[in-house]
């Protein structure tokens, strides 16, 4: 359970040291990334509890889902087609899937 939250701290100081600005044409692109970073660091924590944390399975499913969000909202905007919503749909619910997860998780443990 260690590995992800430090990552998380890791990111989190990286995005505090090295701030920087984004136009307006990629925050569709960087929030669905972000989601879809979000949704594996919650997987993560989620497998870390049950004692199934892999971090092959952690590290591809980032890179893989972060890629591949912001490649579908890419091209859903070449499209005209608003797949951001999709992205956004998807990785929300399984971000509250995997906390809901984690919360029945530690409640069963008091």
């Amino acid at each position: 359970m260690i590995k992800p939250v430090a990552g998380l701290l890791f990111g989190i100081m990286l995005g505090c040291l090295f701030p920087t600005d984004m136009t307006a044409a990629y925050t569709k692109l960087f929030s669905a990334a972000l989601l879809a970073a979000l949704d594996s660091i919650f997987g993560g924590l989620r497998a870390a509890t049950v004692d199934k944390f892999n971090d092959v399975v952690f590290i591809t499913g980032f890179v893989s889902n972060t890629l591949l969000a912001a490649f579908l909202v890419y091209v859903g905007d070449m499209l005209g087609i608003d797949l951001y919503y999709v992205a956004l749909l998807a990785f929300g619910f399984r971000i509250f899937k995997n906390l809901a997860g984690l919360r029945r998780y530690l409640l069963k443990r008091k």
